[in-house]
């Protein structure tokens, strides 16, 4: 029986990957990196150093420098992200959040995001979740299915009634590695590993989901 459900942020709920490209763009310029939105595309669901590293293609720099980097790109994201509002929400992802609340089911933002919390504050949802899991919830991001499970502790079920709902193939990773149920927002060479698959949330009920899942709900 699904209890609950862990939604990832960007791309999900909301689609903050042109904040993040600017972002990092911006700093390749300064670096003299090349970046371009293909290599953005493989930063989705990916931490804040991972993303670094991949954009640094193996070029060695000292501690101090990588911190100041993560940090100079996360001042420009959130001078970026201070233009998002209720509007952004991606379509239908409102009103799945609601209908899963009204079924008696939990909510939980799981999002490798340290933003996570003001950009949902920003979307006006923040009271449609119970919990939060973010990147400053746990050491190890996905596809390590520790950000997932931290947010099944906090609603208290355990990961085979909770279903991820994802669009990055490392969040997907990430929930079958827990154990999870997986619901996949994306083309299927991305997030075909899910367990079930849909183009975005646009028209998706929950009833949608549990079907394309075969499971049940107990609210």
């Amino acid at each position: 029986m699904i209890q609950a459900f862990i939604f990832d942020l960007d791309g999900v709920i909301t689609d903050t990957a042109e904040y993040h490209y600017r972002a990092w763009k911006r700093l390749a310029d300064e670096e003299g990196l090349p970046f371009t939105r293909a290599d953005n595309e493989r930063l989705r669901g990916v931490s804040r150093r991972e993303s670094l590293m991949l954009i640094l293609r193996g070029r060695v720099y000292p501690e101090g420098n990588l911190q100041e980097m993560m940090t100079r790109k996360n001042g420009y994201y959130l001078d970026f992200i201070k233009e998002i509002a209720p509007r952004d929400l991606l379509p239908g992802a409102k009103e799945l959040l609601e209908e899963i609340r009204a079924a008696g089911l939990k909510n939980a933002l799981g999002s490798a995001s340290k933003n996570a919390a003001e950009v949902i504050d920003r979307l006006g949802i923040r009271l449609l979740f119970d919990a939060i899991s973010d990147g400053y919830s746990v050491e190890r991001q996905k596809p390590a299915p520790d950000l997932f499970l931290h947010a099944a502790a906090q609603l208290r079920f355990p990961p085979a009634e909770c279903v991820v709902v994802e669009d990055a193939a490392a969040g997907v990773a990430a929930a079958r590695a827990g154990g999870f149920h997986s619901v996949g927002l994306g083309p299927r060479e991305r997030v075909g590993a899910a367990e079930a698959v849909f183009p975005d949330l646009t028209r998706v009920r929950l009833a949608n989901l549990l079907a394309a899942l075969g499971e049940s709900a107990s609210g």
